[in-house]
């Protein structure tokens, strides 16, 4: 599957961004989905995920209640709407698919194929 993530832009802090990632192929409802972010110097750290069907969802501790993922199977697509934005948020987010059965959602190295990342970027 190949991956095209989009949305990331400039946002003083309090805004919103919607990020989306678009999947090629036939088969992307057989995959769960994460988001995660880089920030300059740092490592590549979890935001969420969404099971394969969309009934369950993850969220790391420092996005939840501010963060939503979301799919839609039929347009291949994975959402990442943001709200509340902090600059701490200022990364490069990615989407990745998880094919592997039993991986944790929460891991880099559980995620078998990634998008390009798209720059989101908060102003005080």
């Amino acid at each position: 599957v190949q991956l095209q993530a989009s949305g990331g832009g400039l946002v003083q802090a309090g805004g919103s961004l919607r990020l989306s990632c678009a999947a090629s192929g036939r088969t992307f409802s057989s995959y769960n989905m994460g988001w995660f972010r880089q920030a300059p110097g740092k490592e590549r750290e979890f935001v969420a995920a969404i099971s394969r069907s969309g009934d369950n969802t993850y969220y790391a501790s420092y996005v939840k209640g501010r963060f939503t993922i979301s799919r839609d199977n039929g347009k291949k697509a994975v959402y990442l709407q943001t709200n509340s934005l902090k600059p701490e948020d200022t990364a490069v987010y990615y989407c990745a698919a998880q094919e592997k059965v039993g991986g944790s959602y929460y891991y880099v190295w559980d995620y078998d194929y990634w998008g390009q990342g798209t720059l989101v970027t908060v102003s005080s």
